[in-house]
């Protein structure tokens, strides 16, 4: 079984986020919204098929990385959330909250052992584009 597929997400803590993303989108050419930005790509064994990874900048009083106290979290994209927390509750990892499902997929939160928490995404194919609506905390 397939556990990670790939980096769905790259979230980071920021002290004044629209300046933030004005750098970006200034200097780097990021197109930003109001979820930040998502880069779309296409599927290695099937191009027809879209995926995207998105980025975005919290600001420093996030409550949405906690219980970490780290600067970033990282999504990463995975097949079967499901069966894959099942597996992750036996080898023992911490696992933080029920898996949620939104339009886009579904998430679950664990624990690295350095105190990383994780974000698990399970897209949905026809709409993986709209990853970036994740990150609204």
């Amino acid at each position: 079984m397939k556990r990670v597929t790939g980096i769905g997400g790259v979230f980071f803590k920021s002290a004044d986020p629209k300046k933030t993303n004005e750098w970006y989108k200034n200097h780097l050419g990021i197109d930003i919204n109001q979820w930040g930005a998502s880069f779309e790509w296409r599927h290695a064994d099937d191009p027809t098929k879209k995926g995207a990874t998105a980025w975005n900048a919290f600001d420093a009083k996030t409550k949405y990385f906690d219980p970490s106290t780290k600067e970033f979290m990282i999504n990463y994209r995975v097949e079967n959330l499901e069966l894959l927390v099942d597996l992750l509750k036996q080898e023992g990892v911490t696992v933080l909250d029920a898996i949620e499902t939104f339009d886009y997929g579904k998430f679950v939160h664990i624990m690295d052992p350095e105190g990383n928490k994780i974000e698990l995404w399970e897209p949905f194919d026809e709409v993986e584009g709209e990853a970036e609506k994740s990150n609204e905390a």
